[in-house]
Protein backbone atom coordinates (compact mmCIF):
# COMPACT_ATOMS: atom_id res chain seq x y z
CA UNK A 1 0.00 0.00 0.00
CA UNK A 2 1.43 3.26 -0.93
CA UNK A 3 1.84 5.89 1.55
CA UNK A 4 -0.42 8.82 1.96
CA UNK A 5 1.76 11.82 0.83
CA UNK A 6 -0.80 14.16 1.19
CA UNK A 7 -0.21 14.50 5.25
CA UNK A 8 3.44 16.00 4.36
CA UNK A 9 3.91 19.94 5.91
CA UNK A 10 0.23 19.43 7.63
CA UNK A 11 1.15 19.88 11.50
CA UNK A 12 -0.68 17.61 14.10
CA UNK A 13 -3.64 19.11 16.96
CA UNK A 14 -1.58 19.50 20.36
CA UNK A 15 -0.92 16.36 21.99
CA UNK A 16 -0.89 16.69 26.02
CA UNK A 17 1.82 15.23 28.01
CA UNK A 18 1.26 15.48 31.55
CA UNK A 19 4.01 14.08 33.97
CA UNK A 20 5.60 14.40 37.50
CA UNK A 21 8.79 13.60 39.13
CA UNK A 22 7.69 9.60 39.13
CA UNK A 23 8.13 9.52 35.13
CA UNK A 24 11.55 11.07 34.87
CA UNK A 25 12.50 8.72 37.99
CA UNK A 26 11.03 5.46 35.68
CA UNK A 27 12.63 7.40 32.54
CA UNK A 28 15.78 7.55 33.60
CA UNK A 29 15.91 4.21 35.51
CA UNK A 30 14.78 2.84 31.75
CA UNK A 31 17.81 4.49 30.02
CA UNK A 32 19.91 2.70 32.98
CA UNK A 33 20.59 5.25 35.90
CA UNK A 34 22.30 4.12 38.60
CA UNK A 35 22.09 5.58 42.50
CA UNK A 36 25.21 7.62 41.89
CA UNK A 37 23.00 9.66 39.58
CA UNK A 38 20.87 10.84 42.27
CA UNK A 39 19.86 14.02 41.28
CA UNK A 40 17.97 12.24 37.97
CA UNK A 41 15.76 9.64 40.55
CA UNK A 42 15.09 12.01 43.82
CA UNK A 43 12.37 13.77 43.92
CA UNK A 44 14.69 16.05 47.21
CA UNK A 45 17.04 16.78 44.29
CA UNK A 46 14.21 18.16 41.97
CA UNK A 47 14.96 15.79 39.99
CA UNK A 48 16.65 16.99 36.80
CA UNK A 49 15.44 16.25 33.40
CA UNK A 50 17.66 13.94 31.48
CA UNK A 51 17.20 16.26 28.30
CA UNK A 52 16.65 12.79 26.46
CA UNK A 53 13.71 12.53 28.25
CA UNK A 54 12.43 14.60 25.21
CA UNK A 55 11.18 11.76 23.39
CA UNK A 56 8.91 10.41 25.73
CA UNK A 57 6.23 13.43 24.99
CA UNK A 58 7.07 13.46 21.47
CA UNK A 59 6.22 9.30 21.14
CA UNK A 60 2.77 9.12 20.93
CA UNK A 61 2.02 12.01 18.17
CA UNK A 62 5.16 11.14 16.53
CA UNK A 63 3.70 7.67 16.06
CA UNK A 64 0.29 8.74 15.18
CA UNK A 65 1.34 10.89 12.42
CA UNK A 66 3.26 7.89 10.86
CA UNK A 67 0.25 5.07 11.33
CA UNK A 68 -2.08 8.21 9.55
CA UNK A 69 0.01 7.18 5.99
CA UNK A 70 -1.18 4.01 6.13
CA UNK A 71 1.65 1.99 6.03
CA UNK A 72 2.20 -1.18 7.46
CA UNK A 73 3.06 -0.90 11.34
CA UNK A 74 4.59 -4.60 11.32
CA UNK A 75 7.46 -2.81 8.51
CA UNK A 76 8.52 0.26 10.68
CA UNK A 77 11.94 0.79 11.92
CA UNK A 78 13.31 3.35 13.83
CA UNK A 79 16.07 4.84 11.52
CA UNK A 80 17.36 7.93 13.33
CA UNK A 81 16.45 10.18 16.01
CA UNK A 82 17.86 13.74 16.79
CA UNK A 83 16.73 16.58 19.50
CA UNK A 84 17.66 20.35 19.92
CA UNK A 85 17.13 21.42 23.71
CA UNK A 86 16.09 25.15 24.13
CA UNK A 87 15.06 25.70 27.57
CA UNK A 88 15.51 23.50 30.36
CA UNK A 89 13.00 20.87 30.90
CA UNK A 90 10.96 21.35 33.93
CA UNK A 91 10.84 18.29 36.82
CA UNK A 92 6.85 18.47 36.75
CA UNK A 93 3.94 19.82 34.41
CA UNK A 94 2.16 19.78 31.52
CA UNK A 95 3.99 19.98 27.89
CA UNK A 96 2.08 20.26 24.22
CA UNK A 97 3.41 18.88 21.19
CA UNK A 98 3.05 18.61 17.46
CA UNK A 99 3.74 16.95 14.96
CA UNK A 100 4.31 17.25 11.29
CA UNK A 101 5.66 14.86 8.64
CA UNK A 102 8.79 17.27 6.81
CA UNK A 103 8.49 14.30 3.60
CA UNK A 104 8.40 11.26 3.24
CA UNK A 105 11.05 9.25 0.44
CA UNK A 106 11.71 6.84 -1.61
CA UNK A 107 14.77 4.68 -0.89
CA UNK A 108 14.10 1.94 -3.73
CA UNK A 109 13.02 -1.17 -1.08
CA UNK A 110 12.09 1.69 1.67
CA UNK A 111 9.97 4.88 2.31
CA UNK A 112 11.68 6.23 5.04
CA UNK A 113 9.27 9.29 6.60
CA UNK A 114 11.13 12.11 8.44
CA UNK A 115 8.27 13.55 11.23
CA UNK A 116 9.60 16.55 13.61
CA UNK A 117 8.23 17.58 16.16
CA UNK A 118 7.95 20.93 18.60
CA UNK A 119 7.08 21.21 22.28
CA UNK A 120 5.93 23.82 24.80
CA UNK A 121 4.88 23.96 28.25
CA UNK A 122 1.73 25.19 28.83
CA UNK A 123 2.15 29.16 28.76
CA UNK A 124 3.44 28.27 25.70
CA UNK A 125 7.68 28.73 26.30
CA UNK A 126 9.25 26.14 23.03
CA UNK A 127 11.19 23.95 25.02
CA UNK A 128 12.44 21.57 22.16
CA UNK A 129 12.05 19.98 19.12
CA UNK A 130 12.96 16.46 17.73
CA UNK A 131 13.17 14.56 14.38
CA UNK A 132 12.46 11.07 14.02
CA UNK A 133 13.37 8.98 10.67
CA UNK A 134 11.17 5.82 10.84
CA UNK A 135 11.90 3.35 8.12
CA UNK A 136 8.95 1.60 6.03
CA UNK A 137 10.76 -1.94 4.82
CA UNK A 138 9.10 -2.99 1.44
CA UNK A 139 7.44 0.63 1.17
CA UNK A 140 9.72 1.98 -1.84
CA UNK A 141 9.61 2.47 -5.37
CA UNK A 142 6.88 4.72 -5.54
CA UNK A 143 9.28 7.44 -7.78
CA UNK A 144 9.62 10.27 -5.23
CA UNK A 145 12.73 11.65 -3.99
CA UNK A 146 15.31 10.21 -1.74
CA UNK A 147 15.68 11.70 1.84
CA UNK A 148 18.17 14.63 2.33
CA UNK A 149 21.75 13.59 3.83
CA UNK A 150 22.98 14.57 6.56
CA UNK A 151 26.27 15.99 7.35
CA UNK A 152 28.75 13.77 7.88
CA UNK A 153 30.51 13.39 11.55
CA UNK A 154 34.11 12.80 11.15
CA UNK A 155 35.91 11.35 14.48
CA UNK A 156 39.58 12.54 14.66
CA UNK A 157 42.13 9.61 13.44
CA UNK A 158 45.25 10.79 15.12
CA UNK A 159 44.13 10.69 18.34
CA UNK A 160 42.05 8.35 21.19
CA UNK A 161 39.03 9.15 22.82
CA UNK A 162 38.84 11.87 25.15
CA UNK A 163 36.18 9.46 27.33
CA UNK A 164 34.99 5.70 27.36
CA UNK A 165 32.43 4.85 29.07
CA UNK A 166 31.55 1.15 29.16
CA UNK A 167 28.11 -0.33 30.76
CA UNK A 168 25.75 -3.15 31.21
CA UNK A 169 22.50 -3.49 30.46
CA UNK A 170 19.76 -5.71 32.72
CA UNK A 171 18.29 -8.45 31.00
CA UNK A 172 15.15 -6.39 32.14
CA UNK A 173 15.97 -3.54 30.33
CA UNK A 174 13.49 -3.22 27.69
CA UNK A 175 10.66 -4.31 29.70
CA UNK A 176 11.72 -1.30 32.06
CA UNK A 177 11.61 1.23 29.56
CA UNK A 178 8.65 0.24 28.35
CA UNK A 179 6.90 1.60 30.59
CA UNK A 180 8.03 4.99 29.56
CA UNK A 181 5.30 4.74 26.51
CA UNK A 182 6.74 2.84 23.75
CA UNK A 183 4.39 -0.76 24.24
CA UNK A 184 5.69 -2.48 20.71
CA UNK A 185 5.94 -6.21 21.47
CA UNK A 186 8.76 -6.77 19.97
CA UNK A 187 10.49 -5.03 23.00
CA UNK A 188 8.48 -7.68 25.42
CA UNK A 189 7.29 -10.61 24.12
CA UNK A 190 9.50 -13.43 22.51
CA UNK A 191 7.33 -15.28 20.34
CA UNK A 192 6.37 -12.16 18.39
CA UNK A 193 10.10 -11.24 18.68
CA UNK A 194 10.98 -14.52 16.97
CA UNK A 195 7.82 -14.25 14.18
CA UNK A 196 9.06 -11.28 12.73
CA UNK A 197 13.25 -12.45 13.00
CA UNK A 198 14.66 -12.10 16.18
CA UNK A 199 14.89 -15.74 17.55
CA UNK A 200 17.20 -14.54 20.00
CA UNK A 201 14.03 -12.55 21.40
CA UNK A 202 12.93 -9.49 22.25
CA UNK A 203 15.28 -6.22 21.15
CA UNK A 204 16.00 -3.35 23.46
CA UNK A 205 14.10 -0.43 22.27
CA UNK A 206 16.48 2.19 19.78
CA UNK A 207 15.25 5.03 22.05
CA UNK A 208 16.40 3.46 24.68
CA UNK A 209 20.25 2.76 23.31
CA UNK A 210 19.53 6.75 22.67
CA UNK A 211 19.46 7.52 26.20
CA UNK A 212 22.28 5.54 27.39
CA UNK A 213 24.32 7.49 24.85
CA UNK A 214 23.05 10.81 26.19
CA UNK A 215 23.90 9.99 29.87
CA UNK A 216 27.15 8.40 28.70
CA UNK A 217 28.76 12.03 27.32
CA UNK A 218 27.05 13.38 30.97
CA UNK A 219 29.51 11.41 32.49
CA UNK A 220 32.34 11.52 29.84
CA UNK A 221 32.01 15.62 28.90
CA UNK A 222 29.70 17.05 31.62
CA UNK A 223 30.65 16.44 34.48
CA UNK A 224 27.80 14.03 35.61
CA UNK A 225 25.31 17.49 34.86
CA UNK A 226 22.56 16.13 31.61
CA UNK A 227 21.31 19.50 31.43
CA UNK A 228 24.62 20.72 29.83
CA UNK A 229 23.77 18.72 26.52
CA UNK A 230 21.67 21.39 24.23
CA UNK A 231 21.46 18.87 20.99
CA UNK A 232 22.27 15.47 20.15
CA UNK A 233 21.33 12.88 17.30
CA UNK A 234 22.28 9.17 16.20
CA UNK A 235 21.65 6.66 13.44
CA UNK A 236 20.37 3.00 14.87
CA UNK A 237 22.51 0.78 12.91
CA UNK A 238 22.97 -2.75 14.86
CA UNK A 239 19.99 -4.44 17.44
CA UNK A 240 20.83 -4.48 21.05
CA UNK A 241 19.60 -7.24 23.33
CA UNK A 242 18.60 -6.39 26.53
CA UNK A 243 21.66 -7.59 28.87
CA UNK A 244 24.35 -6.59 26.08
CA UNK A 245 26.85 -4.72 27.30
CA UNK A 246 27.77 -0.78 25.41
CA UNK A 247 31.06 1.26 25.15
CA UNK A 248 30.50 4.98 24.09
CA UNK A 249 33.62 6.98 23.20
CA UNK A 250 33.40 10.60 22.39
CA UNK A 251 35.82 13.44 20.45
CA UNK A 252 35.58 16.66 21.36
CA UNK A 253 35.81 18.40 18.34
CA UNK A 254 35.31 22.02 19.11
CA UNK A 255 32.97 24.76 19.81
CA UNK A 256 30.72 21.89 22.46
CA UNK A 257 30.74 19.70 19.47
CA UNK A 258 31.12 15.89 20.63
CA UNK A 259 31.63 12.69 18.31
CA UNK A 260 30.53 9.74 19.41
CA UNK A 261 30.89 5.65 18.74
CA UNK A 262 28.65 3.10 20.67
CA UNK A 263 29.56 -0.66 20.40
CA UNK A 264 28.03 -3.60 21.96
CA UNK A 265 31.20 -5.36 23.41
CA UNK A 266 30.09 -8.56 23.36
CA UNK A 267 30.38 -8.27 19.21
CA UNK A 268 32.35 -5.35 18.82
CA UNK A 269 29.73 -4.11 16.72
CA UNK A 270 28.18 -1.04 16.44
CA UNK A 271 25.14 -0.02 17.06
CA UNK A 272 24.91 3.61 16.44
CA UNK A 273 26.26 5.67 13.58
CA UNK A 274 26.79 9.02 12.68
CA UNK A 275 26.42 10.06 16.43
CA UNK A 276 27.19 13.74 18.21
CA UNK A 277 25.93 15.66 20.71
CA UNK A 278 26.74 19.56 21.92
CA UNK A 279 27.13 20.50 25.25
CA UNK A 280 27.48 24.07 26.66
CA UNK A 281 30.79 25.15 27.73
Amino acid sequence: MALDTSLVGKPSEPSVFEYDWKTLALYALGIGAKKDELDYLYEKKGPKVIPSFAVVPMFAPMFDRVAATGGDLAMVVHGAQSVRIHATIPSSGKLLTTATIRGIYDMRRFAVVLVDTRTTDDAGAHLFDTTAQIIFRDAGGFGGETPPKEPKVEMPKDRPADFRVEEGTSPEQALLYRLSGDLNPLHADPQFAADVGFAQGPILHGLCTFGHMVRHVARGACGGDATKITAFSAQFRRPVWPGDTFATEGWKLGDGKVGLSMKVTERDEAVLGSAWATVAE
